[in-house]
């Protein structure tokens, strides 16, 4: 994910995405660099459009959580069937997980 990050740094700073920006940045963030893996980002992201690519991926819909099937819950009146507060922090919380995980899925799709 840091190359990754890396790139989205010099993106951001309006430099070009190369080989040795990478390298540069990961090293001063003292990650051991794969130079494979650098070339082989800088490769997938040739002739990429990164900004267009960025707001695809923070618009791509996110995937709506299944409702049981089946059972005596299904029966519940709706009043009846209210999630305690803890309940719904926790509902909360893992929609907020699945938004995150489906924003790096499709920022995942720009670089391979």
């Amino acid at each position: 994910m840091e190359y990754i990050y890396a790139a989205l740094i010099l993106h951001n700073a309006e430099k070009d995405v190369t080989e040795q920006g990478i390298n540069s940045i990961l090293d001063a963030a003292g990650v051991e660099v794969d130079e494979s893996r650098v070339k082989a980002l800088v490769a997938a992201l040739d002739g990429v459009d990164i900004e267009s690519a960025i707001a695809q991926a923070a618009v791509a819909p996110v995937a709506a959580t299944a409702a049981p099937t089946g059972g005596a819950a299904d029966a519940a009146p709706a009043a009846e069937a209210a999630p305690a507060p803890a309940a719904e922090e926790a509902e909360e919380e893992a929609e907020e997980e699945e938004k995150e995980e489906a924003g790096m899925a499709g920022l995942g799709a720009l670089f391979g």
